[in-house]
């Protein structure tokens, strides 16, 4: 990647100076390169995370602009590079190889070329030196005087003669001699470099640079690498004299050794998520801080990635009823978003008509690159950003691109925070797609932006950085949590979201995460811990169409556009390529230019076609346009739009065909864009990108927990971000509001409605909202039929959708929940086999002990993992909590395939009142003599739901049978 920018700027250095050899235009790349970063930094080895030298980096970063007009260079010619390789012993016959000469002669052979840089080899000899003989040439038109510069490290003595050099116009040429002299006897092994720098004396400017690197050849050992370490600590241990944790980490950091001089660099102090610190180390660092009294253990930094008009109607929110009437609109609810930041400006964070920012908030606004504290207001409350560890991974934040702020450089944050509680805006839209009111779920809850993620090579968050975020969250006060990100799937103790939920969870704060975008296939869930809800993706009933119209009007249909221009096609010729399968079907380099020219081309369909390769065929001939058959239209997303195209049906394409074939060459189409189809169906079904279950470090607990809006969903966005592509170019267009898929969409529906639950019932915990959105999903689409997988078009399975879609308005009001405390984590964590230590890790707490180790938790869904034998069962044991305010009756209503075998007892629940608890077993027994090993899941499942006497109640679970992965015993 790195050589076409060196041979793009040659050619313009090049085009610039026709005259220069090659030699020239290195040498000015060189001796004008920069060797200090954007940071004013030295140039930064990201290995070893040290300062660099020029045996890693050459002469510096290249610079273009300074490039053009440096002065002076060293020039080289063929005949010099011939005498050098005669000096390194190359026979004649090699030398010939490679230059196709045989009249040259041994008589000049000479190492030192006449080179931008310079380089001194030692062969363990206590001192040692070496006379440098350069020609410099003057580019530049005028007369000028160039005086030396010198910077080189006390044991190396540098003389140059002559100091100042006089060039009489252009290509005038100038000698210098260099002589360097080292004093080896306090080095053992390393290396060092001084600057040679040459200034113009009339100008005053410097115009170019030339290291010269002195390397010990007998080195064999590096600097220490240098990393970002998680270290927890035992505040049990803390020396009374210390007032806070934070002083003694800070302490016990300045207590280590640096024998390379680099001290530790403490990043973030953690008050709630762990005890503990992050920090910059080297080897011998964290091994000396590893015996220090008071540590525990440490992990080393791990990285993680990022994963609306009409959802809210379709969740089926009203204002004058259901949950948004019941939560009051999420007012008083405060969510915390951790993301890429945030657009203040947009009108979906407008406060109008909001009340006072509640008094227990305790966060606030940073100021940052083109951020201040006037960008909050009464919805956005607070916003911060955390990036030393992606700093200290020398991972600087774009000053092109992104902000070095809570300021949205993407617009994933803002899509993601308006989703959740934006503010009601008439009028959104998406180039006149999906037009009315946009509104966030919790359109009165307050946000906070916790930017962690920033633009760099990598697209990743850093785990110290995300810790950091939650942790100030915690201080913050906030009610609730989402987190549109997810780190490789890693044992919990390991994973910093993990750890972090716990501790909010203990607090009493709902945490929501994306389930991740591996799907379809099996164990691709993230963010898996029992004490997260995890979401995965669903559709929604809205679609972007087009008309087509055929000829005068023989035919009339819509097919799936999001083409971003209100473009008008009418009469406009169609091709089709009849009689010549390639052209029929748009395959590869089948279109003719001259063929399509102003014309929309048809492209049928078959088992082999692809509708993306089809469409880049269209584009590389320049066509209007094309009307293209396909079988996925909902895999189409809007930046596949980018010229104005339509995807229809089989059915549509027939009549497409038989048009063209009675009218012939006076075949033509009008095409109108811009039109948004409600009551799509079926509709929800599972998107084919979102992860899927089980878990695979606890694939005893169903995940994921449940399936939310994720697919086109519209809300706000950054708007000087280019988002559209248009033509055949790379242009994008602008948008204040985009249609966007992922699971990263479908977490901040699940806080918004958690928001709205919290707010309806303040004494519910967070497995108790999880219980109520679980046990009264939907488990049937919009036609009444089972929830659809999108990939393949058959029915999902709850490893799927988890317990169903989402539907806010039964959530408010379950009759019963399975809740959960902080112990029965802790139980499940020993019925995982962690140690002490790993448990501690993640709870923060050593007085427990593993008595009660359980897997089977009281959870709103069951899971039967199969080890490959001919039948399997298991007993699981839940607890119910009435959180309705009457008695009750309950009766249970299974319904399960003929392989599985469930027996409920008792199969009556009574309830005394409020909050009142009642156990029940459920036995589950499987045959599996009709299957065949299986390292993926297989699809039986049924439910358990609990039927309310003579009441409106109906509390759901599946039950589904599982193969486990590998051996599915914990590890």
């Amino acid at each position: 990647m790195a050589s076409p920018h060196i041979v793009g700027i040659a050619a313009l250095l090049k085009s610039a100076h026709r005259d220069w050899s090659s030699a020239a235009i290195r040498s000015a790349m060189m001796t004008t390169a920069d060797v200090t970063d954007n940071a004013d930094g030295t140039i930064v080895d990201m290995t070893f995370g040290i300062s660099g030298c020029p045996l890693d980096y050459g002469a510096g970063h290249v610079n273009p602009n300074k490039v053009l007009d440096l002065g002076l260079v060293y020039d080289l010619e063929a005949e010099d590079y011939v005498n050098f390789m005669c000096e390194i012993n190359y026979t004649s016959g090699q030398i010939k190889v490679i230059t196709r000469r045989s009249n040259y002669t041994y008589s000049q052979a000479n190492l030192d070329l006449n080179y931008p840089s310079f380089i001194l080899l030692f062969n363990g000899t206590n001192t040692t030196s070496f006379t440098f003989k350069r020609v410099l040439t003057n580019v530049g038109t005028a007369e000028s005087v160039y005086r030396a510069v010198l910077w080189h490290p006390k044991a190396m003595k540098v003389v140059v003669e002559p100091m100042t050099f006089s060039f009489g116009g252009k290509n005038s040429k100038a000698k210098f001699t260099m002589t360097v002299e080292n004093d080896l006897s306090d080095y053992k092994e390393g290396y060092y470099d001084i600057s040679l720098v040459m200034e113009d004396i009339a100008k005053f400017k410097l115009l170019f640079s030339v290291f010269l690197l002195s390397y010990i050849a007998i080195s064999s050992s590096f600097a220490e690498e240098y990393k970002i370490y998680i270290i927890h600590m035992d505040k049990s241990m803390m020396p009374a004299h210390f007032e806070t944790n934070h002083d003694w980490y800070t302490s016990t950091l300045s207590t280590l050794s640096s024998p390379e001089g680099i001290e530790p660099t403490h990043l973030y102090t953690y008050n709630h998520v762990l005890d503990g610190f992050s920090a910059v180390l080297s080897k011998s660092q964290l091994d000396e801080l590893e015996r220090m009294p008071g540590h525990f253990v440490t992990y080393q930094e791990s990285y993680g990635k990022a994963h609306t008009t009409r959802s809210p109607q379709f969740l089926g929110l009203k204002k004058h009823s259901g949950l948004w009437k019941a939560g009051g609109f999420g007012d008083d609810m405060i969510i915390g978003i951790l993301d890429v930041g945030i657009w203040p400006e947009s009108e979906s964070f407008k406060d109008h008509g909001m009340p006072p920012v509640p008094e227990r908030w305790r966060g606030h606004c940073e100021t940052g690159v083109d951020f201040n504290t006037s960008h909050c207001n009464r919805k956005l409350i607070g916003a911060r950003s955390f990036s030393k560890g992606m700093r200290k991974r020398h991972l600087n934040i774009s000053t092109t691109d992104d902000y070095d702020s809570p300021r949205d450089y993407d617009g994933h944050g803002t899509h993601t925070s308006s989703t959740a509680a934006g503010s009601p805006v008439s009028g959104a839209n998406y180039f006149g797609y999906a037009k009315g009111t946009a509104s966030g779920v919790a359109p009165l809850a307050r946000l906070a932006m916790y930017k962690v993620l920033f633009l760099n090579d990598t697209y990743e968050s850093a785990a110290s950085d995300v810790l950091a975020g939650m942790d100030q969250a915690i201080e913050d006060g906030v009610d609730l949590m989402s987190l549109s990100l997810g780190f490789d799937d890693t044992p919990f103790y390991e994973n910093p979201i993990a750890i972090g939920a716990f501790t909010a969870m203990e607090k009493g704060i709902f945490v929501s995460t994306s389930a991740g975008n591996g799907g379809p296939h099996s164990y691709t869930i993230n963010n898996g811990a029992p004490w997260i809800t995890t979401v995965g993706a669903g559709t929604i009933d809205r679609e972007y169409a087009a008309q087509v119209t055929l000829g005068e009007h023989e035919a009339m249909f819509t097919g799936k556009s999001i083409y971003p221009e209100d473009l008008l096609i009418s009469g406009v010729p169609i091709y089709y390529g009849k009689g010549n399968a390639s052209k029929e079907y748009c395959d590869y380099l089948s279109l003719e230019p001259e063929d399509v020219l102003n014309k929309i081309v048809f492209c049928n369909f078959n088992n082999e076609t692809d509708i993306l390769s089809q469409l880049e065929e269209i584009q590389r001939v320049r066509a209007a346009g094309g009307i293209l058959v396909t079988d996925s239209p909902l895999f189409l997303r809007p930046i596949d739009f980018n010229t104005p195209y339509v995807g229809i049906s089989s059915t549509d394409g027939y009549l497409v065909r038989k048009y063209v074939k009675n009218a012939g060459d006076s075949a033509k189409v009008n095409i109108k864009f811009l039109i948004t189809v409600l009551d799509n169906k079926p509709a929800p079904q599972v998107a084919y990108f979102s992860s899927r279950g089980p878990n695979h470090w606890a694939p005893w607990v169903l995940k994921p927990d449940i399936l939310a809006p994720g697919v086109d969903i519209l809300a706000a966005w950054a708007p000087n971000r280019g988002f559209a592509p248009i033509g055949y170019g790379d242009d994008l267009l602008l948008t204040d509001y985009a249609i966007v898929s992922g699971t990263s969409m479908a977490s901040p529906h699940v806080v918004g409605i958690a928001a709205l639950l919290k707010s309806a019932h303040r004494d519910w915990s967070s497995a108790a909202i999880r219980s109520a959105m679980m046990t009264t999903a939907d488990v049937t689409d919009n036609a009444d039929g089972t929830i659809i997988e999108m990939t393949f078009g058959i029915s999902g399975s709850p490893l799927d959708y988890g317990a169903g879609h989402i539907n806010p308005n039964k959530a408010l009001d379950p009759g019963l929940v399975y809740d959960l405390e902080a112990e029965d984590y802790i139980n499940f964590m020993c019925g995982m086999n962690y140690t002490k230590e790993q448990i501690k890790v993640i709870t923060r707490r050593s007085n427990h002990t593993c008595s009660q180790a359980n897997l089977d938790l009281n959870y709103p869904s069951f899971i039967v993992l199969f080890n490959n034998t001919n039948t399997t069962s298991f007993i699981f044991k839940r607890v119910l909590t009435n959180v309705d305010d009457s008695e009750s009756i309950y009766r249970a209503v299974i319904w399960h395939p003929k392989s599985m075998k469930v027996v409920v007892e008792p199969m009556t629940l009574s309830f005394g009142g409020k909050n009142s608890k009642a156990e029940f077993t459920m036995t589950v027994e499987n045959d599996l003599s009709d299957y065949k090993d299986s390292y993926y899941y297989i699809e039986d499942y049924g439910y358990l739901s609990w039927y309310e006497v003579n009441g409106k109640h109906v509390v759901r679970s599946p039950i589904v049978s599982a193969f486990a992965y590998g051996s599915g015993k914990p590890s």
